[in-house]
């Protein structure tokens, strides 16, 4: 716990992002019907993607950042993703680099790892397999032939890079949707049994830009599969990152799991959300945004301010949509949106400590046990909940 309390000043003590979401390629060897750049594969003109050197500037506009998120397309992609993740480590002091990958270029991933490791000394590298079914289920989801076996030989490889680096955190994301529900207990035993992995997360398919009915979700099997995770990835230390603060970051998982769910449940937002102020997200383009839900609303590009991300914030574009985000109109899901507002919030934080105590005490909560709302519901809240709920 205290170890973790270094963290505190980039969460509190300034207004500037401590989070940032890099898409770094729009492109990608998968054709996952639920990426939203699945809808502008067809767009080969516009602007190139960032290069290194004005990657560096942008990074040098910046503040320091607690969370660099590198994503896509498939970030592995990138030729140079060691030196962009050397250009926040250097500027920015960035303490975690997550890279989701598909898992499909074991070699190359492998080899771009132990790169980013050896050119980022001072930062913890986060690596997640996406892993959305077991067999030719995973294969089905994201219509990619022989993409589980791929991503097998993938985690083969980075377990081994991890037994040798400390600092290499290996873990499994899983997208909830409709179409893999009702095999989630399959998944979650399929993960158990993967050498190294220290982590395994639920990300909900989020409804615009998902095909249809995906997002028709069953919201009580969310609630115990995320219950289920809880129990096994929680309490025991050889299931929990390995960075000082790893229990603090189980309990963050578990509130953020519930406030998933009573947000979907009660359609609206339960904490004041910090996205375009603590959190910011950066297209392969240049094109800043508050989040990827506001993704066709740009604040502006860094381009056209100097590669400067301060000057894009401070611009009267970025501040009308920021005071409509103030404003509470809209409501999310997101995950990485919520871990910053759950962080961020002071009001969230005894919450955080209860769950980081009963970690501590082995008091683990029981999968049939449903934990206290984080928002009372209104009437129409138990209908709501009775049958499946849209994303």
């Amino acid at each position: 716990m205290l170890a973790a309390l270094r963290h505190l000043p980039a969460l509190l003590l300034t207004s500037r992002p401590a989070h940032l979401t890099f898409f770094v390629t729009r492109a990608c060897n998968a054709r996952c019907p639920f990426c939203f750049y699945a809808r502008e594969r067809d767009d080969a003109g516009g602007e190139p993607e960032l290069s290194l050197d004005e990657i560096r500037r942008v990074a040098r506009s910046m503040g320091p950042l607690l969370w660099v998120l590198f994503s896509g397309g498939e970030p592995f992609l990138r030729r140079d993703l060691a030196e962009i993740a050397g250009a926040f480590h250097d500027a920015n002091g960035a303490r975690f680099l997550t890279c989701p990958t598909n898992g499909l270029l074991p070699e190359a991933i492998a080899d771009r790892t132990e790169e980013l490791l050896a050119r980022c000394p001072r930062s913890i590298v986060v690596v997640k397999l996406s892993l959305d079914g077991v067999g030719p289920d995973h294969d089905a989801i994201r219509g990619t032939p022989g993409g589980f076996e791929k991503a097998m030989r993938t985690h083969a490889r980075l377990a081994a890079l991890a037994r040798r680096h400390q600092r290499l955190e290996l873990g499994v994301n899983t997208l909830y949707c409709s179409r893999n529900e009702r095999q989630l207990d399959g998944i979650i035993d399929h993960v158990l049994g993967l050498d190294g992995i220290r982590s395994h997360t639920l990300t909900m398919v989020r409804g615009p830009q998902s095909p249809a009915g995906w997002g028709d979700v069953d919201l009580e099997g969310y609630r115990r599969a995320t219950a289920r995770l809880d129990e096994l990835w929680g309490p025991r230390r050889d299931r929990r990152h390995r960075f000082a603060g790893s229990a603090l970051k189980a309990a963050q998982d578990r509130v953020q799991h519930r406030l998933v769910h009573d947000t979907l449940l009660l359609r609206r937002r339960l904490v004041p959300c910090a996205a375009g102020r603590r959190s910011i997200v950066l297209s392969e383009r240049g094109e800043l945004h508050a989040c990827e839900g506001r993704r066709p609303e740009s604040l502006g590009n860094v381009r056209a301010a100097g590669l400067d991300v301060g000057a894009v914030l401070r611009s009267p574009r970025a501040l009308r949509v920021l005071e409509d985000v103030d404003r509470g109109r809209c409501h999310c899901s997101h995950e990485c949106n919520l871990l910053v507002d759950l962080l961020v919030n002071p009001m969230m934080h005894p919450r955080l400590i209860r769950e980081w105590a009963r970690l501590r005490l082995g008091l683990a909560r029981r999968n049939d046990r449903a934990p206290r709302p984080l928002a009372p519901p209104d009437p129409g809240d138990r209908a709501r909940s009775e049958g499946r709920l849209s994303a």
